[in-house]
């Protein structure tokens, strides 16, 4: 049995972890990372990367498919197999930057092992006992898998498995409107499979109405059947026949099950009660600071209880490093942070819904918006689908919602305003090459102004003024 000392210890290798080790080791800390499965942890493996490479095939399929421009379309015989392939091209490309040799090669002591706490300061990884000032937690989430009669005997999948699928599913049932659920039955419609999604409530229900109806219209005129207000209550079935039934006895049958209804943040192999850490279903209890109840243990990203996003885990490992480095306070924040489900088209989101706004900052709210359909570059090249709206208060936007081509790059102006606190005249001043879809943005920031310059009594008596009696 071996005990190691050292200044940070890192449980978990995804994207907060990773950024939390790399960040305090190239400043001077001694850092020891443990990892029980596969570095780069969900979203290289099996989440972001993945999912968007799939998309990417998929996306490619449909393009070639459609006749447009004077270009006539065929059919692109996609192949799921290669698509497959070229998922796990892009992780074998991009798993380098993640691997343990890369972090050994900074100064890291990586140790492939789960790690459980067996005291306030110590972890347990194998046969070897970590002892630190300060440890991290970063072991993420998990696909949760809800508790369906017959579920537990008939093959299913789940984002840790879809992706080594190779034989393409005939009829592919997804139960889960959310944001994997959508993306990967676009994904598999386009790569010629039959789709049926079941969701128990509102698909994309936690989205913005307005921009949720664009995306689901779009699938559904794609040849994917949606159907809300299904909760699976009972699955049977073996390998190529699965039959799904829900609560209001309506069926449905497919070849192939893909379980997509949230996620599970892990926790129980921690044994955070041998380090005084307070835990709930939702993850590790944290204060603003990312610190648990137990001052020398941080968590970070899915197992903080919050957002759930690579980007979010990412940011939290900045957010710690100033106190745990260089004892300097830091709080972690929300209202700035983006999402994006990457459809086509696609959605984004950061600060508050429109609904949100209203009811937080009620009549105060002002709503500016603008249309993709008035954007050149849209209507050149055929993306005329989409808006973009941000919600204003005191000529600040305090959130904004964009569904559309490239929503998710076009997203990231507004969580720069929001972060930094810029009033809508900062984006409204902005110059964007022309043309480009990024003119939809500064657009939406003109609106904001529009009422007040163009139906401002005032505005015209002090223009006709001017013109009257000021020098020529």
């Amino acid at each position: 049995m071996e005990t190691i000392e050292t200044d940070i210890c890192v449980i978990g290798a995804g994207s907060g972890g990773l950024s939390v080790a790399a960040g305090a080791v190239q400043m001077g800390a001694k850092v020891v990372l443990l990892e029980g499965h596969l570095m780069g942890g969900d979203c290289l493996n099996f989440g972001c990367v993945p999912s968007k490479a799939l998309l990417a095939a998929g996306h490619k399929a449909h393009e070639t498919s459609e006749a447009a421009f004077g270009v006539a379309g065929h059919d692109p015989a996609p192949d799921y197999a290669a698509a497959k392939d070229h998922v796990h091209s892009v992780i074998e490309e991009i798993a380098p930057v993640d691997s343990q040799e890369r972090f050994e090669g900074l100064g890291v002591t990586v140790i492939r092992e789960f790690g459980r706490f067996i005291s306030e300061s110590e972890v347990q990884a194998g046969d070897t006992t970590i002892k630190a000032r300060r440890f991290v937690i970063a072991t993420g989430s998990r696909p949760f898998v809800p508790p369906i009669t017959g579920l537990d005997g008939v093959p299913y999948h789940t984002n840790e498995t879809i992706f080594d699928l190779r034989e393409k599913p005939e009829h592919l049932i997804i139960i889960g409107g959310g944001p994997i659920g959508m993306e990967m039955a676009q994904a598999h419609r386009r790569l010629g499979c039959q789709v049926t999604v079941l969701e128990g409530d509102k698909a994309m229900g936690k989205d913005d109405p307005d921009a949720a109806a664009i995306v689901i219209e779009t699938l559904r005129a794609e040849g994917i059947t949606i159907v809300e207000g299904a909760t699976a209550s009972e699955i049977r079935g073996e390998e190529g026949a699965i039959t799904v039934e829900t609560e209001d006895g309506a069926t449905f049958a497919g070849s192939h099950l893909l379980v997509a209804v949230g996620r599970a943040v892990n926790v129980d192999k921690l044994d955070l009660e041998k380090a005084g850490v307070e835990y709930d279903r939702k993850g590790v209890k944290v204060g603003a600071d990312l610190r648990s109840t137990n001052k020398r243990v941080y968590a970070v990203g899915d197992v903080g209880g919050g957002m759930q996003f690579t980007h979010l885990a990412g940011y939290h490992a900045g957010v710690i490093i100033r106190p745990m480095l260089f004892a300097l306070p830091s709080k972690a924040r929300t209202d700035h942070i983006p999402w994006a489900t990457y459809t086509s088209p696609e959605l984004a989101q950061v600060g508050l819904t429109e609904a949100q706004a209203k009811e937080k900052h009620g009549d105060s709210v002002f709503i500016a918006k603008a249309e993709f359909q008035d954007n050149d570059r849209g209507i050149a090249t055929g993306q005329k689908t989409g808006f973009v709206k941000v919600m204003v208060v005191k000529g600040k936007p305090v959130g904004a919602t964009i569904v559309g081509p490239h929503a998710g790059e076009l997203i990231g102006i507004w969580s720069l305003a929001i972060a930094n606190k810029l009033k809508m005249s900062a984006v409204a001043n902005m110059v964007a090459p022309y043309p480009t879809l990024g003119e939809v943005n500064k657009r939406a920031a003109s609106a904001y102004f529009t009422p007040k310059l163009f139906d401002s009594a005032l505005v015209k008596t002090l223009v006709g003024f001017v013109q009257r009696f000021g020098r020529p």
